[in-house]
Order: C-alpha cells, then sequence, then structure tokens
C-alpha cells in the first residue's frame, strides 16, 4: 500500500491529474507530513518564491432576503424570526465604499442571494450607477446560482443574462453558491438552489464570455471524501475546457462548514473542522487541481494561525481582509484582520506580504 501512494505523490509532483478514487486514496493513506511537502512543492511550481498576495475589499451583501432556505445557513432573512429583510440603499452603498476607498480598496463583493422579485433590471441599473459613481471599483458580483436565477426570472438563458450584467460593469464572477459539486451532499444541504450541473454551467459561460472566475468548496458537513474529490475533478476538468485566452478559475478557496446554530448542524450534527483536517484539505486541493494557478489560505474561518500553516502545504494566497463580512459571522466566526495585521501575519512566517488585485495582478 505504502508503494501505491509514493507512485501517487510522484504522480501528483509531476502534475499528472489524479482521478476521484485517487486521491481518495491518498487523503486516507497519505500522511498529512507527505501531503503538506508535495502540495508545498507544486506551490513553488505554480507560483515560485516566497511572496503571498493578499487584498483589500469589501463584501456587501445585496439583500438578506432569498428563497433558497440553505439548512447552512444563518445569514438570509427567514433563518431567524428576529432576523430583519433589507435590501442595500444606495446611500448606504456611498457609505460603505468610500470607507473602503480610505482604506485603500478596489474592489467590492457584491452578494445576496435568491431574491424572488429583483429582476436583470435591477442589477443592471445598480452595477451601472456604481460604475458611474466609482470608476475605479472593480465589481466582483453575484455567482452562479444567483445568475441562473435571474435568467430563470426573466426568461432569459445564461449567456444573455451575463452578457447584460457585465455590459453594466461586472468585472468577474466568484464562486460562490458551489458548495460541494456533487449531486447527493447538494440535494441534502441547498435543494432549492442551483444543481451542480447547473453550477458548471453558468462557469462555463462566464469562461466564454472571458470572464474572471474563482472556484469555491464549502466542506465539513455531510459529504464523503470521495464527493469532495468530485469536486475538485469537476473544477480541474472544467478549466480545462476554457477557451484559448481565457483565464478561467484564478483561484481557488476551500472553507470548512461553520455550523454553529445551523438548521444543517442540527438536524445533521456538526464536529467542526480541525486544523489538521483544512491543512490536509488545502494540500489536497493543491495537488488535485493542476491547472488552476492560486489557492487561498481561507483565514476567515479557519483563523489565522491555521491560514499560515496552510501557506507551507500548497496556499500561496490569504485572500482579502474583508472589511466586512456577514455571512459566516451570522454562524459565530469572529475573526478580523487589517491591512498591517495581514501583512505582520505573512512576514511572521517568513515570507513576503504582496498586495493584488482580483486579477492576481500586483499593486
Amino acid at each position: 500500500m505504502r508503494g501505491a501512494v509514493t507512485e501517487l505523490l510522484d504522480a501528483a509532483l509531476a502534475l499528472r491529474p489524479l482521478s476521484v478514487e485517487e486521491g481518495a486514496q491518498l487523503w486516507r493513506e497519505a500522511s498529512l507530513d507527505e501531503l503538506i511537502a508535495v502540495g508545498h512543492a507544486l506551490r513553488q511550481h505554480h507560483v515560485p518564491g516566497r511572496e503571498v498576495t493578499w487584498q483589500i475589499d469589501r463584501n456587501i451583501n445585496i439583500t438578506n432576503i432569498c428563497g433558497s432556505g440553505c439548512l447552512f445557513c444563518n445569514f438570509h432573512a427567514g433563518a431567524s424570526p428576529s432576523a430583519v429583510p433589507y435590501i442595500t440603499t444606495r446611500e448606504e452603498y456611498v457609505q460603505k465604499i468610500d470607507a473602503m476607498l480610505a482604506l485603500g480598496g478596489d474592489q467590492v463583493l457584491l452578494q445576496g442571494g435568491l431574491h424572488p422579485k429583483l429582476g436583470l433590471a435591477f442589477y443592471v441599473d445598480l452595477f451601472r450607477w456604481l460604475k458611474e459613481r466609482f470608476p475605479s471599483v472593480r465589481l466582483h458580483a453575484l455567482g452562479p446560482p444567483e445568475v441562473l436565477h435571474i435568467a430563470r426570472l426573466e426568461g432569459l438563458t445564461v449567456e444573455e443574462t451575463l452578457r447584460a450584467l457585465v455590459g453594466a460593469g461586472l468585472d468577474s464572477l466568484p464562486g460562490a453558491g458551489a458548495e460541494v459539486l456533487s449531486a447527493r451532499p447538494r440535494a441534502v444541504v441547498a435543494p432549492r438552489k442551483a444543481s451542480a450541473d447547473e453550477w458548471i454551467e453558468v462557469m462555463r459561460v462566464a469562461h466564454r464570455l472571458g470572464l474572471l472566475t474563482s472556484a469555491t468548496m464549502m466542506y465539513g458537513h455531510v459529504e464523503t471524501v470521495e464527493e469532495r474529490m468530485e469536486h475538485l475533478v469537476r473544477i480541474r476538468t472544467l478549466q480545462g475546457e476554457r477557451p484559448a485566452g481565457s483565464k478561467g478559475f484564478l483561484a481557488f478557496i476551500a472553507w470548512p462548514f461553520q455550523g454553529k446554530g445551523t438548521r444543517l448542524a442540527k438536524r445533521f450534527g456538526w464536529v467542526p473542522t480541525s486544523a489538521a483536517e483544512h491543512v490536509r484539505m488545502v494540500a489536497m486541493a493543491r495537488i488535485m487541481l493542476t491547472n488552476v494557478p492560486h489557492i487561498q489560505a481561507s483565514w476567515l474561518t479557519v483563523g489565522v494561525d491555521v491560514a499560515l500553516l496552510t501557506l507551507f502545504a500548497g496556499a500561496d494566497d490569504m485572500g482579502s481582509i474583508m472589511i466586512e463580512e456577514n455571512v459566516v459571522a451570522s454562524a459565530g466566526v469572529r475573526n478580523r484582520l487589517d491591512a498591517a495585521g495581514m501583512q505582520n501575519a505573512i512576514r511572521s512566517v517568513g515570507l513576503v506580504p504582496r498586495l493584488r488585485d482580483q486579477g492576481y495582478r500586483m499593486r
């Protein structure tokens, strides 16, 4: 058995795409030290050197009204009797973005939910206004489930919807709403959200249109190891299909399910993800995703100390300082970093912080 593991680790170092079964075997049989070593070697292949990138942006939730009803979410207005439904006003956008600009930020992450009445015209008007009011700010907005929802409300294709949003100012598409891209766990945790196949198809269209995108995974709930590996293989496969000239997925972010107070945890139980498991997950992402250039550390959900460990296991990016975050905070997560704290944390482990934009261009 050890010989088989060594062969798989050597194959990973040679950038051979591993199958779902091979990834699951590595997860179960390779030691954490082995995965860390291979993950770090592959990090050096994809992003050589000691630099670790990071970003300043702000997450603004467009609305907390959502018809998806995902079992893992405490943020939507229906999750708690005390939650107050809202749609962010333009005055609030101005206040929030002005504060971000004062801190050196250059991007807003705009996400909300599947609002039953907010159609394409709402988002087109919002994006156009934001670009007119803040022409230097990039819009990293929505996600595949929201795009699909808007398309369905309007009776449009995904391509027609994305073209309209890009024309209004959409700069890049986050990998939100992926959870685990496997039918069985998705039917449990998010049965009314876009299916795994639909998520993939929205991203396929986005890549065809040349949009920059990212990919995510929320793990640590009801999925199996094989389903985690299936998710990674599907991301890698789609990345391999992108048209010439399209960067496709620039980054992958795996973050552990935050279960405090959620219906999912109450129904199925929840054991918080350990530091070792998250480091293993990051290393496996770096091993499996042979054609995705960047892996983020997910400090927001695992804490800074664990995130720093992943910088030696395959991750090369710390992501954003997240001036504002509400979704995982609603499940009790309280990790915070400012710009100075981010840079000091990276330097504390002998690495060099480099500020970037969404396209991984250095600022």
